[in-house]
This record gives C-alpha cells, sequence and structure tokens, in this order.
C-alpha cells in the first residue's frame, strides 16, 4: 500500500500546500526556542502555520481564511526582514523572498481551489 493512498491524498497541491505551512510552523518554533523567546511573532507566525497545514490536510474550510492570515503576516515579516538587513545577509533576503513568494502561490492556489474544501 503505498504513502499516496494510506494518506488519501486527491490533490497534490493541498498537500504540498499543507506540507509547506507545516515544515514553516516547525522552523518558526524551533528559531523562537533557540534563537530567543522574546521572537513572539516568529511564534505566532508558527502557530498559525501549523494550524493552517492541519487545516489543509483535513481540507477544513476555515483554513482558506487562516491561510490568509498567514499570507498576511508572512509578507509583512519578510517585507521588514529584507528591510532592516538590506545588503548585510544576503542569504536571508533571498529566503525571505522565497518564503513570501510560495506562501502566496500556495494561497492563491488553495483560494482557487476552495470549493474542494468541506466543513
Amino acid at each position: 500500500m503505498g504513502l499516496k493512498s494510506k494518506l488519501k491524498v486527491e490533490d497534490r497541491g493541498f498537500l504540498a500546500a499543507s506540507a509547506f505551512h507545516i515544515i514553516v510552523g516547525v522552523l518558526c518554533l524551533a528559531i523562537l526556542v533557540t534563537v530567543d523567546l522574546g521572537l513572539i511573532h516568529v511564534g505566532l507566525i508558527g502557530v498559525i502555520s501549523l494550524a493552517t497545514g492541519y487545516g489543509l490536510f483535513r481540507r477544513r474550510v476555515w483554513a482558506v481564511w487562516s491561510m490568509f492570515v498567514a499570507a498576511f503576516m508572512a509578507t509583512v515579516f519578510a517585507l521588514s526582514t529584507i528591510y532592516y538587513t538590506m545588503g548585510s545577509d544576503v542569504l536571508l533576503d533571498a529566503a525571505m523572498i522565497i518564503y513570501t513568494l510560495l506562501t502566496w502561490i500556495f494561497t492563491i492556489y488553495v483560494a482557487s481551489k476552495r470549493d474542494r474544501l468541506a466543513f
């Protein structure tokens, strides 16, 4: 029995979006714990990303709204990080740009297919 049948994957796009948000959530919480507990905004992004990943995996309709919140928070976080580290850390700037792009790509994808979500 393959992994696809065990997970009951009908749409790889939803699985990719779910995996992306779960990975981002885990990374944000790991950064919160290892770097500085004062980075509450990173922890909040992590918690919302984990909830969004769970909602997408379980195909909950509230995941669309959670995803929009996560996308706006990610955009503000990434743009402020890019602004304050402009040129001093090119790798961080590139990572923030890729993070923002992937967040919005998955948000647009899920929003366009929101009729496949259930209550």
